[in-house]
């Protein structure tokens, strides 16, 4: 074996100069007087700056080193050396973490001389402890304030650890009973030994899982969850994490008691719908009829305007409880009209434009040439549908456009639809959810929970919207590169825009209709016959829906009105029976007429073949559009 002969001032001197730790002399006052290489990388100062600082300006202002004087005193008397953790503040104002050791030298006499100061940096070790101590404390935070039972397990079944909705939920105490206790106790052997053999490889045993043994023998229904324990690449156990559904269930009973009181909430306000609104047909017909048709002095005009405004009032607070069903119920009327289908769209971007302007969204939409400008449906309800799905394409797009378009289309040589299609670049949405997501009661998928705000009921409602005017919508995505919404709505064929022509010219441009009127009411009857002849049509009148087949079959009529309630036969068989009965000659344009506009009332119209839907009480203005639309579109 070679032997190296080292001179020890030599090796002394390299120990110093080389070392990876920080080594410094430092006088009984505090001045340091020498420094090492190593030293000086640690705390980013030069040699010379260091020999003009003294210990104490190294130490961090808030520990309990601030000085050579607490090292003394730690020191004191008895000791040579001491070994701590401090921290120190760098020439750049960082904080440094490091194992200190000062080591003191005396003369003979006992006099201290000098200090030896050695110093390692533990920095990254102290982060790594904080960052374990901070993921302890959240696992433990979490386990401890979760409200679902978590039971650690290890691999022969027992368990290991419970939190404090484990013991509450089971009955037993955490530390003196649920550990080390079988788990097999609470949900049996069987599901034990699933859990060990098959659930790192099958996520379906916790399916199987329903229900746990509390003490005493009773027995709670839970879902279940199962997660491994790794430990160094292995693992040492599972945690079952259980939800008492109790009182889910209990609120899932409450739920379908109130769906169903709402239900018949619902079907009562349908029926007073119906009964309200046929006199009132009455009281706002006549009204109208005075206001315009009729001469009127100064005094008589005002009793009237009273009574007009009185019937809006009272018919306004109907609508406003018939909304209540609308939400709960999946009911709701149209108010049809003729409007300009650019301006819906502008006022829908409009409402949404700030939201799409502060993420630097490019907003726009088109509209083929053979689209009418003006088109006979509701506006309001069409807006809302848009607003909800373009308001949601905002929403989930962080960056780059959403656009609208609007096509026309055929379908199944029906009256056309109306196509609109709303394109983004959002985050998507998975194509498990796009059925789901337009159910009542149905969120979008957690990941738009948990970033988003909102309740999840625009897409239900824009469903029974699309559906009430008789169209169909439906989503597009891959659940990563946006989301595709495209709705149908049936529309009226265009009709001219009324905007500032005279009652004079429209009724001009009306040719002399025979129309057949079948309602059972005598009020409406009158009101609805005045409405027609001052404009200058005839009305033949039956009082239910057989009458109204044997007068279509025997006698030519340019329109038909229909109500839908009437006796002996309803107006949807009616109509049915005036279809087969003409055909294969085309019947004359059927316009149902009823005081319940409500869900499933346009759906039973357009199947029996009617044209048309209007809804009592039925204005002068309504009659006006509905012959201008029908009786000269050839």
């Amino acid at each position: 074996m070679h032997r190296v002969n080292l001179n020890p001032t030599s090796f002394n001197e390299q120990v110093f100069k080389y070392a990876s730790f920080g080594i410094a002399l430092v006088a009984v006052d505090g001045s340091i007087l020498a420094v090492n290489p190593a030293l000086t990388k640690i705390l980013g100062y030069s040699k010379k700056e260091c020999l003009t600082l003294k210990f104490g300006q190294l130490s961090h202002p808030n520990d309990a080193i601030q000085g050579i004087e607490d090292i003394k005193q730690l020191i004191g008397d008895a000791k040579s050396e001491i070994h701590l953790e401090n921290r120190f503040i760098s020439k750049h104002g960082k904080n440094l973490w490091a194992q200190l050791t000062m080591r003191i030298f005396r003369d003979d006499a006992g006099t201290p001389l000098y200090y030896l100061l050695q110093l390692i940096d533990i920095t990254t070790q102290k982060e790594s402890e904080q960052k374990l101590q901070e993921s302890v404390e959240r696992y433990t935070s979490l386990k401890k304030y979760n409200h679902d039972a978590v039971i650690s397990l290890d691999l022969q079944g027992r368990i290991i650890n419970a939190n404090n909705m484990a013991e509450k939920l089971t009955g037993y105490h955490v530390q003196s009973e649920l550990v080390g206790m079988e788990l097999a106790n609470l949900i049996g052997q069987a599901n034990v030994n699933r859990i060990i053999g098959d659930a790192l490889h099958d996520n379906t045993v916790e399916q199987d899982i329903t229900y746990l043994t509390v003490k005493g023998g009773e027995t709670v229904e839970v879902l279940t969850s199962i997660a491994p324990i790794f430990v160094n690449r292995q693992n040492i156990g599972f945690y079952l994490i259980c939800k008492d559904i109790t009182e889910q269930k209990q609120l899932i009973l409450a739920k379908e008691s109130a769906e169903n009181t709402n239900k018949a909430k619902s079907e009562f306000l349908a029926m007073m719908s119906h009964e309200i609104r046929t006199p009132m047909n009455g009281v706002i017909g006549m009204t109208d009829l005075l206001l315009e048709t009729t001469d009127l002095d100064e005094e008589q005009r005002s009793y009237v305007e009273i009574i007009r405004t009185s019937g809006d009032t009272l018919l306004g607070i109907i609508n406003d409880i018939l909304d209540l069903s609308k939400i709960e119920a999946g009911k709701s009327e149209l108010q049809e009209k003729t409007f300009e289908l650019r301006s819906c769209i502008r006022d829908t971007f409009a409402v949404v434009s700030s939201k799409a302007a502060e993420k630097q969204l490019k907003m726009t939409y088109t509209i083929d040439h053979n689209v009418p400008e003006f088109i006979y449906a509701d506006s309001e309800r069409l807006k809302q549908v848009l607003l909800n799905l373009v308001g949601n394409a905002v929403k989930f797009t962080t960056s780059g456009s959403v656009s609208v378009s609007v096509r026309n289309v055929i379908k199944d040589q029906q009256a056309p639809f109306l196509a609109f299609t709303i394109i983004d670049t959002g985050i998507g949405i998975p194509p498990e959810k796009l059925t789901d997501i337009f159910e009542p009661f149905t969120q979008l998928d957690h990941f738009m929970t948990r970033q988003h705000e909102g309740t999840g009921l625009g897409l239900a409602i824009s469903k029974r919207i699309v559906d009430l005017m008789g169209g169909e919508i439906h989503a597009d995505s891959d659940g990563v590169n946006g989301s595709t919404f495209t709705f149908h709505i049936k529309y009226g064929a265009q009709a001219k825009d009324l905007r500032g022509k005279s009652l004079n010219a429209l009724l001009a441009s009306n040719q002399h209709a025979k129309i057949l009127l079948a309602e059972d009411n005598p009020t409406n009857q009158l009101v609805l016959t005045k409405m027609i002849e001052s404009l200058g049509h005839s009305v033949a009148i039956v009082e239910n829906g057989q009458q109204a087949v044997d007068a279509a079959v025997h006698e030519h009529f340019d329109l038909i009105l229909m109500d839908l309630h009437m006796p002996v036969m309803n107006g949807v068989d009616a109509t049915r029976a005036i279809k087969k009965a003409l055909h294969p000659n085309p019947a004359p344009p059927i316009i149902a007429i009823t005081a319940n506009a409500l869900k499933g009332d346009r759906e039973k119209c357009v199947e029996a073949g009617m044209d048309d839907y209007i809804s009592k009480p039925v204005r002068r203005e309504a009659i006006l559009n509905l012959l201008a639309q029908y009786l000269n579109r050839n």
